[in-house]
């Protein structure tokens, strides 16, 4: 049976074009010009205006099952993704409970998805230091690449590495040709920091400040150099790193990097003290540093825009004290992050083509995801109608997270996904359509891994990232 999905909007890889896309098998067989193919005994979805984009690819999300499923669980978190047309996710090592630094570990998370999956969902496996000799199991067994953080994670089970484990990790993972992904905040400059307690935002900040990214991030890249691995700095929050990162990258070292929508739509002036429904690690800076990072993204040393959603039962965020040294640090946004980001980056004059680079294809070239990201022939046929126009306020009644605690609750944002379809089956949040997704790419060295710098773009000069309240 033949579908056909019709658009005088479908953001193509060539652009926005009047489309007909044809899919049969789960797979798109064909893109053709609006109006011209006729389904044969099939189906014709026909959006009209409304845009079609590649279904999302979200590469940073955390969802806590087995373990800590209270928290957040593989049926709400991928319900919630294909509200917010995502359509392919993956599992951060952390969170759950055992977390995904064996792959006895592993399997038991791929045993914990068994009918809940409404999106598809493949797994990061962790680096601990101490698991260095499990992380070629890991790799057969089809994770996407490895987790680690150079200061404290915040849960137990998951040390951060120190000099050297940073450089037997990724000795290893160069040898195993995949990446290491990296939360970079240094330890060390985090422990000189004033330590936070209270409700005021400013003393939160001025314990997480922005030489702790700089430090980490230059660290980092100095041990890729010496190993030849291929790195990725998650969850950017300070612009100072982006010309290091780009320095780095023009070098040759096989460094990509991310930010959050939390970083380009919040800022720390805006943030009301005892909201802790904002903390997170590294903290949302200063307007004059979202502008610096919106300067990254249009650079190129920004590669993505993924949600890093880490949710937590209510009562861990402390939200009856409002006291960001105890609450728990981590954003719930996976559904809002579309809506979210065209907001932004609309009233900025990007247009479609660019938040589906920084959210579909972008985020499946990064993973290796060959399948996934873009509206052309031989991909699957993960597809999201879009409204870009209405403004609208988000209502944490809407969210399908198990706890609608975020940060956006109130927030003006645009465009409602109004439909999402995996495989060219419409995900109704009823029916489980998700599957376990495993690596299917290895990389060999640095230059295959390098992304590109806009050679016309100035990231010299970000700004300072410090906050001043």
């Amino acid at each position: 049976m033949t579908t056909v999905f019709r658009s005088r909007r479908a953001v193509l890889p060539s652009g926005e074009e009047a489309a007909d896309v044809v899919v049969r098998h789960g797979r798109i067989a064909a893109v053709e010009p609006h109006g011209t193919i006729e389904p044969s005994g099939g189906e014709l979805v026909d959006i009209g205006d409304l845009a079609l984009l590649p279904g999302l690819v979200d590469t940073h999300v955390h969802i806590n099952e087995p373990g800590r499923t209270e928290w957040e669980g593989f049926e709400t978190a991928t319900a919630a993704a294909a509200a917010g047309g995502v359509t392919t996710l993956l599992d951060m090592p952390l969170n759950s409970l055992p977390p995904t630094t064996t792959a006895e570990n592993l399997a038991a998370k791929q045993r914990a998805t068994a009918g809940k999956l409404h999106v598809d969902v493949g797994f990061w496996g962790g680096a601990i230091g101490t698991n260095t000799a499990d992380l070629a199991e890991l790799h057969a067994a089809g994770v996407f690449g490895f987790k680690a953080f150079l200061a404290p994670s915040g849960v137990p089970e998951f040390p951060h590495l120190d000099a050297d484990d940073l450089d037997e990790v990724l000795t290893e993972v160069a040898r195993l040709g995949t990446v290491l992904v990296v939360h970079a905040e240094d330890a060390d400059v985090l422990a000189e920091a004033p330590q936070p307690d209270g409700q005021v935002y400013g003393h939160f900040l001025q314990a997480r400040p922005a030489a702790a990214e700089h430090r980490a991030v230059a660290t980092l890249v100095g041990a890729a150099k010496r190993s030849g691995a291929r790195v990725h700095v998650l969850h950017v929050s300070s612009a100072t790193v982006l010309p290091v990162v780009a320095a780095a990258r023009l070098e040759g070292v096989a460094v990509s990097a991310e930010t959050c929508p939390h970083y380009l739509l919040f800022a720390a002036e805006e943030v009301p003290d005892g909201a802790t429904s904002f903390k997170c690690c590294p903290p949302i800076r200063a307007a004059i540093n979202r502008d610096a990072l919106w300067g990254g993204l249009a650079a190129g040393v920004l590669d993505l825009v993924v949600s890093d959603h880490s949710p937590c039962p209510p009562e861990l965020k402390r939200l009856d004290t409002g006291d960001f040294g105890t609450a728990w640090g981590g954003i719930s946004g996976l559904q809002v992050g579309l809506a979210a980001v065209w907001a932004a980056a609309s009233a900025r004059g990007h247009g479609l083509g660019d938040v589906v680079r920084w959210m579909a294809s972008g985020p499946a070239e990064f993973a290796g995801l060959a399948s996934k990201g873009a509206i052309e022939t031989g991909r699957d046929a993960d597809l999201v109608a879009f409204d870009p126009d209405p403004v609208h306020v988000v209502d944490p009644a809407d969210l399908r997270h198990r706890h609608p605690v975020t940060p956006y609750a109130g927030k003006s944002v645009r465009g409602v996904v109004q439909g999402t379809w995996l495989r060219g089956e419409r995900v109704d949040g009823v029916t489980p359509r998700g599957q376990v997704r495993r690596r299917s790419i290895t990389f060999s060295r640095r230059s295959d891994a390098i992304p590109p710098v806009h050679p016309s773009c100035d990231v010299a000069n970000p700004g300072s990232g410090e906050e001043v309240r």
